[in-house]
């Protein structure tokens, strides 16, 4: 079966959803997926929400998903409840608990699970110890303080700050997605269930 992914991010178009998509395929190769999901980048959460409604409505034998940042803490148990809480989304009828992921609390945590990656993408000046210290699974940082620790850690280094538009994209292709899963149940999630409706099988 084949799978596309509909995530926020992206801008309004051009280079910088081109990068989305390429970043996250690298990501996707790196985790062992034998088959790729098609990722679609769709600007704010709301069109990513939107542009999946549309997807799922539409007779098709591919597997559709949403992936957006929790932008928070998940209390609830499961992603349609968290986003049903925080967003007022509803389930669209079709979709299933499978078809709902989350980045939590922001695509950024997962720098903190592979903290070495930033250190090589920003060079000289990277200050590692403003990071918060390493964690078992770095969904407990704050999103606040997932931006804070980056902000000053990048502060004085060779690239300057760090800034979405630059450096995510770059960075998100450069991580050890085997870390990420590992500190990130939510990205395991998604890993596990990709597999297993595009046959199955990680390498």
């Amino acid at each position: 079966m084949r799978a596309r992914l509909y995530v926020e991010g992206g801008g309004d178009g051009g280079p910088l959803r081109r990068a989305l998509r390429e970043s996250f395929r690298a990501f996707f190769e790196k985790a062992g997926l034998k088959r790729l999901p098609r990722v679609v980048a769709c600007g704010s959460r709301q069109h990513a929400y939107d542009d999946f409604c549309a997807a799922i409505d539409r007779p098709s034998e591919d597997f559709v998903a949403l992936l957006v940042d929790s932008e928070g803490p998940v209390n609830a148990t499961t992603a349609w409840a968290h986003l049903k809480e925080r967003d007022k989304w509803t389930r669209p009828a079709g979709a299933t608990e499978e078809n709902a992921h989350l980045m939590v609390q922001v695509m950024e945590s997962w720098f903190l699970a592979a903290r070495d990656c930033p250190a090589l993408h920003f060079g000289n000046g990277f200050r590692a110890s403003a990071l918060p210290a390493a964690q078992r699974d770095v969904e407990d940082v704050a999103k606040e303080d997932v931006g804070r620790a980056l902000n000053e850690a990048t502060r004085h280094s060779r690239k300057g700050r760090y800034s979405k538009g630059r450096d995510s994209f770059d960075l998100l292709s450069q991580l050890d997605a085997t870390k990420v899963i590992e500190a990130s149940p939510h990205a395991r999630r998604l890993v596990e269930i990709l597999a297993d409706v595009m046959g199955g099988d990680r390498a």
